[in-house]
């Protein structure tokens, strides 16, 4: 399927990479069909471009790239409004806002993520009742400490060995 778009110009989409929204994304319900797009030079931030708006396109993000302890617990409405059979099949994906002052301070919203059922490509803009899911958590920021926190870690690793060996001269 060929269409415009503003900022990527005329792309040809297989029909099986379209996702339905079929509420839509907050503030934008008249918009159900979108597509993700790729740009290595971009990675890791990706565009959720939609087919029936060509001005529209949503800057978005895997959230375990800068945080990757995030995990989501899904109410049994949403498992069942997504028609997801397994937790694989879910992709999840977060709106990211990029200030034009300053890029810098971008943020990505772990309140409402977006999950994507990656087998039958249907999707929803779900809301977090997890007190550490803000709407604003500043990507970069946050991607400095998870490096600053694996730093540290390989720093502290430490091996024991359990040998009988090691554990006669140990006990003695």
């Amino acid at each position: 399927m060929k269409f415009n778009t503003t900022r990527f110009g005329e792309i040809d989409i297989p029909q099986q990479d379209i996702i339905t929204f079929p509420n839509g994304i907050l503030g934008f319900s008249d918009s159900l069909r979108y597509v993700i797009l790729n740009d290595p030079a971009t990675d890791p931030l990706r565009w959720l471009q939609s087919i029936e708006k060509p001005e529209l396109a949503f800057v978005i993000i895997d959230p375990i790239k800068f945080r990757p302890e995030y995990a989501l617990d899904l109410s049994d409405n949403d498992v069942s409004s997504l028609q997801l059979e397994n937790p694989d099949e879910a992709m999840i994906y977060s709106i990211v806002v990029i200030p034009k002052e300053n890029p810098q301070k971008m943020t990505a919203n772990l309140q409402g993520p977006l999950v994507i059922n990656a087998i039958k490509m249907v999707a929803k803009q779900v809301i977090s009742t997890s007190g550490k899911h803000k709407l604003k958590h500043f990507i970069l920021d946050e991607m400095e400490a998870m490096i600053a926190k694996k730093a540290n870690n390989k720093a502290k690793a430490e091996v024991k060995l359990n040998t009988k060996e090691n554990t006669t001269k140990g006990g003695q």
